[in-house]
């Protein structure tokens, strides 16, 4: 499944442990919420980064206390109509402060690229290669917004007020 991080197609260094299987000794691993749950501590002491696969009806409340030790939280799209994802990813940037990879994956289509961008999300899962091509486009197409959000870039009115400011301050 091809891969979208800071809007560049990339390889994924997490390999996805589904749940019952073994734990590779070390390296990158996403786990489900339900297995990271049953035992944290441990899975946060193993070598290499750490990241979960948060559902998007579980409660962010239960994952908060690890934020600052994950590399990585994916919320999943379970059906592009279903926008609880959203949500949970401007709750992780902007009242959590979570700092990690934030991955979409699940239902992640085309036409809702930039609403998960302005979410705060970096990384997507995507199920082919040409979407993977049009979400790498998309990601360079857009500059400006007139909404703020999590993804921490100015809005069209902060970026008018620095120009009339470095305008004024010239003259």
């Amino acid at each position: 499944m091809p891969l979208v991080k800071d809007g560049k197609i990339t390889g994924d260094l997490f390999v996805h442990v589904p749940e019952g299987a073994e734990l590779p000794g070390d390296g990158a691993i996403l786990v489900p919420a339900a297995r990271f749950l049953e035992d944290p501590e441990a899975l946060l002491k193993r070598t290499g980064k750490l990241g979960v696969i948060w559902p998007n009806n579980r409660d962010l409340d239960d994952l908060v206390p690890y934020l600052g030790r994950l590399a990585a939280v994916a919320l999943v799209f379970p059906s592009f109509r279903d926008g609880r994802a959203y949500s949970q990813a401007r709750l992780l940037r902007e009242r959590h402060g979570f700092e990690g990879e934030l991955r979409a994956t699940g239902q992640v289509l085309r036409d809702q690229f930039v609403f998960m961008l302005r979410a705060g999300f970096d990384t997507f899962e995507v199920k082919k290669d040409s979407d993977a091509e049009a979400f790498a486009a998309t990601a360079k197409r857009y500059s400006v917004f007139y909404q703020p959000t999590g993804d921490g870039r100015p809005t069209a009115l902060h970026r008018r007020m620095q120009l009339r400011h470095s305008e004024s301050a010239g003259q």
